[in-house]
C-alpha cells in the first residue's frame, strides 16, 4: 500500500482537487478514496490499462510564501489532492468511464463540494546526483 513509486518519462499526470463539504474531513472520505483508488489500481494497472501509480495528499494548511506569487492564499477549504500517473490520457479517460469506478466516485462526490481534474504532460524529472551514486 505504501511503496515507493517510479514514474517513467513520457507519461501524463492527472491532478484532481477534491474540495470537501463543510464539516467533512479527509478521514471521513478514507473508505471512498480507498475503494475508488483500488478499482483503478487493480483494473487498470497493466500495459493495456495504463495506470502507473497514484498518490493522495490532504491539505495541511501550510502555504509557501516563497513559491506563491499571486492569488488567494487565505481561507483555504479542507481538500485532498489525488495525483495519478498514466501512460496516456486516453487510458485515464477509459478507466474513469468504467461503471464500477463511476459508482465509487459517486460515493465520494456525496461528501464533496467540488472536484476538478486537470492533466499534465511530463517535461522533466530528476533526482540528486548523490542518489544516483548510491543506486550504483
Amino acid at each position: 500500500m505504501y511503496h515507493p513509486i517510479n514514474i517513467p518519462f513520457g507519461g501524463v499526470m492527472l491532478f484532481n482537487v477534491v474540495k470537501l463539504k463543510q464539516g467533512v474531513t479527509p478521514d471521513d472520505i478514507e473508505m471512498e478514496l480507498g475503494e475508488m483508488c483500488n478499482v483503478v489500481k487493480e483494473s487498470y494497472g497493466d500495459d493495456q490499462g495504463g495506470f502507473v501509480a497514484g498518490q493522495v495528499f490532504k491539505f495541511s494548511g501550510f502555504i509557501s510564501d516563497q513559491g506563491s506569487v499571486a492569488g488567494e492564499t487565505e481561507n483555504q477549504d479542507d481538500h485532498v489532492a489525488i495525483l495519478t500517473y498514466w501512460k496516456s490520457f486516453a487510458q485515464h479517460e477509459k478507466s474513469h468511464a468504467d461503471r464500477v469506478f463511476k459508482e465509487k466516485f459517486a460515493a465520494l462526490l456525496d461528501k464533496c463540494e467540488e472536484t476538478y481534474e486537470v492533466g499534465y504532460e511530463m517535461l522533466w524529472q530528476g533526482v540528486p546526483e548523490s542518489r544516483l551514486d548510491q543506486a550504483a
